[in-house]
């Protein structure tokens, strides 16, 4: 008779369920704790984080020497330097604490993968950011952050089938995201499957033709739909010919920027409250409410830094360069005052609980520059969002201004467009600018993350070069 073979990820996956199950426990009532004691739980987590950090990766035992942990707190972390994505590759092996789990080891993983996430050491899952905005990177987090980072995407709704009762089999939700679990969507989506937890994904690939897309969830008839919000606003669309019939009781996005158009086309097509979601693969997550723009961040896993151009903090209500991230739970791959390169804006706190609540208004590196004039994305949003025939678009920089493409199935004034998003250019300061608007069928996603990337910057010399007569 012949033994059963456990693939590693596998053990992985059987132990984070059943590590989630008891962790639900303490990782729900956490979301009503208040700034005092956030602060008091980051201050016992990022001393123990700095101590292991500093005895085992070569990496920040030199950043971190002539410092004691005991003298840092969550509150000001100035005077730790900052950690860059480039950082972080260039010196991964030096960055980790298992001296088995190299940048080769995490690599070979990955390409290795098919149907399930890569894994290595001592049950490390191992994911990768796209690449679609920026560097490539590679993360591979130990079962503590395997745990509190799918534990604080999910605890929000595991309360809730609390209250109301899980369906028989855990809630079925569609995930119309990654093709790849190289990518944390898709991930998600074998880290669920076993029927140990009171909910579960099943993944439809963003990357297929929207028909196709169509034809999966009318047989999956899932009770819950996730995936990003420029596919789902496409998908109401659908819904509301008459060509898709789901009956989804929540719509959650993630991954992509949700603006106030695609809100309210996802919720007018589906009649389903609208739940938006940040969650980097660095380990900082975040949540709204039903139908509600405030994200809410899971401080109690990461200390986040709200911070300018000079790393300095931004006041409430200002939009931030980047976000500094210190991820208080991985332990193989310290991130510390880890760069990344969102922009978010703090908005006032709300009451039941002291956690950050913010607008994410999109990358910092989506930034259009044309000599001395910087163009944030929402010189263009404004427009294109009033663009009542737009359901979504593409913003790409040429050397004297800019190409858009537009889906538009209805039909758009593109000569129009092309006079307000002009007006809009100059009013910020770029006058003279070449602008060409084109309706087209479809728009270009990241071959294996599925994601959109709506502002596309030109590289560092074209983005340089001034325009005549600025």
């Amino acid at each position: 008779m012949h033994a059963t073979v456990v693939s590693p990820f596998a053990r992985l996956r059987s132990g984070l369920q059943q590590g989630l199950l008891a962790d639900y426990d303490e990782l729900i009532p956490r979301t009503t704790w208040d700034r005092a004691r956030i602060r008091r739980h980051q201050r016992e987590r990022l001393h123990d984080l700095l101590r292991h950090a500093a005895a085992h990766s070569p990496f920040h035992a030199h950043r971190l020497a002539g410092l004691d942990p005991a003298d840092l707190g969550p509150e000001d972390l100035s005077a730790l330097p900052v950690m860059t994505k480039a950082d972080l590759m260039a010196e991964f092996d030096d960055v980790v604490t298992d001296r088995r789990v190299t940048r080769a080891a995490a690599e070979a993983a990955l390409a290795a993968v098919d149907d399930q996430p890569a894994v290595v050491g001592d049950g490390a899952l191992v994911l990768t950011s796209g690449g679609s905005s920026g560097p490539r990177g590679v993360f591979v987090l130990d079962a503590p952050a395997q745990r509190q980072f799918l534990g604080s995407l999910s605890r929000a709704l595991v309360a809730r089938l609390r209250v109301t009762g899980a369906p028989p089999g855990g809630l079925h939700i569609a995930f119309v995201a990654a093709a790849s679990p190289v990518h944390a969507t898709r991930a998600a989506v074998a880290l669920t499957e076993g029927g140990a937890l009171p909910f579960h994904f099943s993944a439809v690939p963003v990357t297929l033709p929207v028909a196709e897309i169509v034809r999966q969830l009318d047989h999956l008839r899932p009770q819950a739909l996730y995936g990003y919000p420029s596919m789902l606003a496409l998908l109401a669309e659908e819904q509301v010919a008459g060509r898709l019939h789901i009956a989804p009781v929540t719509v959650t996005c993630t991954s992509e920027t949700l603006t106030p158009d695609l809100r309210s086309r996802i919720r007018e097509g589906f009649g389903a409250p609208v739940i938006d979601s940040f969650g980097s693969t660095e380990g900082l997550v975040g949540g709204t409410l039903p139908d509600d723009p405030g994200l809410v961040f899971a401080e109690d896993g990461c200390i986040v830094e709200l911070v300018d151009e000079h790393d300095r903090p931004v006041p409430l209500g200002t939009p931030s360069a980047s976000v500094l991230v210190t991820v208080l739970e991985n332990r193989l791959q310290p991130l510390i005052r880890y760069r990344i390169t969102d922009s978010f804006v703090e908005l006032p706190p709300v009451a039941g609980h002291g956690y950050l609540r913010a607008r994410v208004e999109g990358r910092s590196d989506d930034v259009l520059r044309f000599g001395g004039v910087v163009l944030h994305p929402l010189v263009m949003r404004s427009v294109l969002v009033h663009a009542s025939d737009v359901v979504d678009y593409q913003v790409r920089q040429t050397p004297r201004g800019i190409a858009v493409d537009v889906l538009a199935p209805r039909g758009v004034d593109a000569d129009a467009l092309r006079t307000d998003l002009t007006r809009a250019l100059a009013e910020a300061g770029l006058r003279g600018a070449e602008v060409t608007v084109s309706a087209v069928p479809d728009l270009p996603r990241d071959a294996r993350t599925g994601k959109l990337r709506r502002f596309v910057p030109m590289g560092a010399a074209g983005a340089r070069q001034p325009l005549a007569g600025l």
